[in-house]
């Protein structure tokens, strides 16, 4: 394998299951600081702010800078920031993208919004998806952090952001636009805040549809991992092939 300026690393399912971290990959984030590199890492999770990531990815003895933390919240407040300025916004989800808009200096409405943006909200019941449909409904542009159906805990496999925004799609008959993985979006920032090009940059993941296609995306090389949503033998049928395919990092 070549040596990268930039790893970037996924991390459920790639650097810890729920609390859990993989032994595996941590050795090897721990390989690369030890020579002077410090990785990314590119999350769909919308639910976590920066200092939440990094809170997590220290309790399982990995300390990460807080610049080297992007999310698909982070993102998607950036694209709604530069493309939607100055217009009615509404959201549901977690701390992860309320932070990140508010950081972005917009301001949210409960009522006729222009935007609907849809991160992932573990205390949703079903008037907030009721609501969500009818903003949709009645004209708002609808966005998705992510479209992930699925993300790995340490119980096994829990319902992701993209199947709760599958929901509302198909019922207000329009297809959100989604920000994260596997949108090139994380990666066009990180090459572009960090002075990175894409012969520097590698993308890690477990999840063939997410990780690996962000990478083939944007144009960089891609390590898919057997550690997590997409199995090896089913990585191997696909069309286009990740660079290296790994049972695990070591």
């Amino acid at each position: 394998m070549k040596t990268y300026k930039a790893y970037c690393f996924d991390l459920d399912g790639t650097v810890y299951r729920g609390k859990e971290g993989i032994p595996s990959a941590i050795t090897f984030i721990h390989g690369l600081q030890e020579t002077g590199i410090e990785p990314y890492y590119v999350t769909n999770n919308s639910s976590k702010t920066r200092e939440q990531l990094q809170d997590a990815l220290r309790a399982i003895g990995v300390d990460a800078p807080l610049q080297h933390i992007y999310s698909s919240a982070l993102v998607t407040a950036k694209y709604i920031s530069l493309n939607f300025a100055g217009q009615k916004v509404a959201m549901m989800g977690s701390d992860g993208i309320r932070t990140a808009l508010f950081n972005e200096g917009i301001e949210l409405v409960d009522t006729d919004p222009d935007v609907f943006v849809m991160g992932i909200d573990r205390t949703l019941d079903y008037m907030a998806l009721a609501k969500a449909t009818i903003a949709v409904q009645n004209g708002a542009t609808f966005i998705a952090t992510n479209q992930d159906i699925k993300f790995p805990t340490e119980y096994g496999f829990l319902p992701g952001n993209g199947a709760f925004a599958r929901l509302v799609g198909e019922v207000a008959d329009v297809e959100p636009t989604y920000i994260g993985k596997p949108s090139p979006a994380m990666l066009e920032v990180i090459a572009a805040e960090h002075g990175f090009t894409k012969d520097e940059m590698v993308m890690i993941g477990d999840n063939y549809d997410t990780d690996i296609m962000c990478g083939i995306n944007f144009g960089c090389d891609t390590i898919h991992v057997n550690t997590g949503v997409t199995p090896t033998k089913i990585v191997q049928d696909k069309e286009l092939q990740p660079t290296y395919c790994m049972e695990a990092l070591v």
